[in-house]
């Protein structure tokens, strides 16, 4: 069985979108209800049986650190207190089973310059790339988005991107890939561009910020020059490697959320509040109450 043991988070970025509540605090730690964003994508490649979260971050990231770090002042007010289900929360952010690893970005390049950032703690295995913008949920009592990748990953030894259909007027903002069918949601990947105009777009299947990838594609991204926005761009070190191995789209079920976005992160907000087993019965009242 092909066996994906680490995962790989570029946090790196400056989340100008969001100032000024990024001017000192990353943007992966800005909270959905009552954890930061990053924490979901950290629970996702943990519930896909990843242990290993390798963190690829920049300048003022400290705050990801500490958060995945033994608060022991914290744990010890909250024993004290006799607040158990506090302190359960405060040890679960990090199992016990669960191996962090830090590497900086010193230049921002793209996301395929972050992704080479981390080659070395990827022990030349087959690793996911974990975009903590794109928040992902599974439906409904099922599997994480990663989860059902992996399972894929696993039938197939071959990397495989998440992807959904956009509107052709958005492709712009994304990785477009076009294929063959290859299965049950799935496509075997024979073109992938980065943000092409709507004219060029080979189809409207997007890369949404989930990738299991074999290390074939760290020489590819070495050999690619630098693409759109004269960045080293992941999508161009995956075409690179298609001219060697097959590589597949999964089209996933569940729902992304763009938290890159105001609009994506509000939506985040309002939908996981409204399920949240301890505010959501609530919340759904207040929701009511607005006159909209």
């Amino acid at each position: 069985m092909n066996k994906i043991k680490t995962a790989v988070f570029p946090v790196a970025g400056l989340g100008t979108r969001f100032l000024p509540a990024t001017k000192a605090a990353p943007k992966e730690m800005l909270p959905v209800v009552d954890k930061p964003l990053i924490q979901y994508a950290v629970e996702e490649a943990y519930a896909a049986g990843i242990r290993h979260m390798v963190f690829v971050t920049g300048r003022n990231k400290r705050a990801i650190e500490d958060h995945f770090d033994t608060a022991y002042e914290l744990e010890n007010e909250l024993e004290q207190a006799g607040k158990q289900a506090l302190l359960d929360i405060v040890r679960s952010v990090q199992p016990e089973d669960m191996l962090c690893s830090y590497v900086r970005q010193p230049r921002a390049l793209g996301l395929g310059h972050a992704v080479m950032c981390a080659e070395h703690l990827t022990e030349a295995a087959p690793f996911a790339v974990l975009l903590a913008d794109d928040l992902m949920m599974g439906p409904p009592g099922g599997q994480h988005v990663l989860a059902q990748m992996a399972d894929v990953f696993h039938r197939l030894g071959r990397s495989v991107l998440a992807v959904q259909e956009v509107p052709h007027a958005q492709v712009r903002r994304y990785g477009i890939v076009a294929g063959s069918p290859a299965g049950d949601r799935l496509l075997q990947i024979e073109r992938i561009v980065e943000k092409p105009s709507p004219e060029a777009a080979p189809s409207r299947l997007a890369v949404a910020g989930r990738y299991i990838l074999t290390p074939a594609v760290f020489e590819q991204i070495r050999q690619q020059p630098r693409g759109a926005g004269g960045e080293i761009q992941l999508t161009d070190g995956i075409a690179g490697l298609l001219k060697h191995e097959a590589a597949y789209a999964y089209t996933y079920l569940g729902k992304r959320f763009d938290c890159g976005s105001k609009e994506g992160f509000l939506e985040a907000t309002v939908e996981l509040a409204m399920a949240h087993p301890e505010v959501g019965v609530s919340f759904r009242e207040y929701l009511k109450s607005l006159k909209v």
